[in-house]
């Protein structure tokens, strides 16, 4: 599902990657851990086909099968939950009836009608993770996806991750994702 070979990535004359070579199988989980400003986003902004490497090749599936959830949860805060959803079907051609369902998954149901700027910012996490799933993507790019969450998110985090599909994980929490885990990229 993932291939990249000598990946390297400049801004300028700053170097933030160099020489990163990933294979992730199809159903396959890539754990990335290292401190701040290691590359861990950097890397998962070219799997997720949202930035280029400046050298190296990278093999990813099609934009629009790759769910990506970054340090925000991109969704539009003087929007509701459920017109940010049902905007985002919009743009996926993703039946409707799906919004629902993912609302309900993810706790927030009954706030759907509430803008989103109202919301904790735990609650602005699970929106995001309903965003990412509208179009039920083959690949799930997730850069610190326990950000804000309560512990209750994390038992739903919990079980997303565990779902038969390629993930791609940054994070400083490697415990949770170790399980899932069957290659590691370490960054220092």
């Amino acid at each position: 599902m993932i291939t990249a070979a000598g990946v390297s990535k400049r801004f300028g004359d700053r170097r933030v990657l160099a020489g990163v070579d990933v294979a992730v199988p199809d159903g396959g989980a890539l754990l990335v851990t290292g401190p701040n400003g290691s590359g861990k986003t950097t890397l998962l902004r070219i799997l997720a086909r949202l930035s280029l490497p400046s050298a190296g090749t990278v093999e990813l599936p099609p934009r629009e099968q790759i769910g990506y959830l970054g340090h925000e949860p991109l969704v539009y805060r003087e929007l509701t939950a459920l017109e940010n959803l049902v905007l985002f079907a919009r743009l996926y051609r993703v039946e409707r009836e799906r919004v629902g369902m993912l609302l309900e998954r993810f706790g927030l149901w009954e706030a759907r009608n509430d803008r989103v700027s109202s919301y904790s910012r735990g609650m602005q996490q699970r929106l995001g993770l309903c965003r990412v799933l509208l179009h039920e993507p083959a690949l799930l790019v997730l850069d610190e996806p326990t950000n804000a969450l309560d512990a209750p998110g994390l038992e739903l985090l919990d079980a997303l991750v565990h779902e038969p599909r390629t993930l791609v994980v940054a994070t400083h929490d490697p415990a949770r994702f170790e399980r899932r885990a069957t290659q590691r990229l370490a960054f220092a």
